[in-house]
């Protein structure tokens, strides 16, 4: 069996993957939360003001948009990390850590104005 670049880095490469499925597990929580999020509100407390629901509405587009954004910046971070491995050129991806932030930010403000509004 031939020997490829890749399989001198085999554990690099299993921690790129590992790192991979994290961020994707982390999309998914966004998503659901906003999902969930918007279900209980819309179920149970729709009555309670247009503001309400406005932030409700924003906070769960915001996550699903986000959820989705974080797949796309982790794919291409995976993929681009793959190909550092396999050159020993490797640079810390400081863009989806950032872009993660402001919408962690972001969607804390929306859960905290919600709550507000509704106590």
């Amino acid at each position: 069996m031939d020997k490829t670049v890749s399989s001198n880095y085999i554990q690099q490469h299993l921690a790129n993957e590992r790192t991979y499925l994290a961020w994707i597990r982390t999309s998914i929580a966004i998503i659901g939360i906003g999902f969930l999020m918007t279900n209980i509100h819309f179920t149970f407390l729709s009555k309670l003001s247009d503001l309400a629901d406005a932030i409700t509405t924003i906070t769960g587009i915001v996550s699903i948009f986000s959820g989705i954004g974080i797949v796309l910046f982790s794919t291409y971070d995976y993929i681009k990390k793959t190909k550092q491995i396999d050159t020993q050129t490797f640079k810390p991806s400081k863009h989806i850590v950032i872009f993660l932030s402001i919408i962690i930010l972001v969607l804390i403000l929306g859960f905290t104005f919600y709550f507000f509004l509704i106590i």
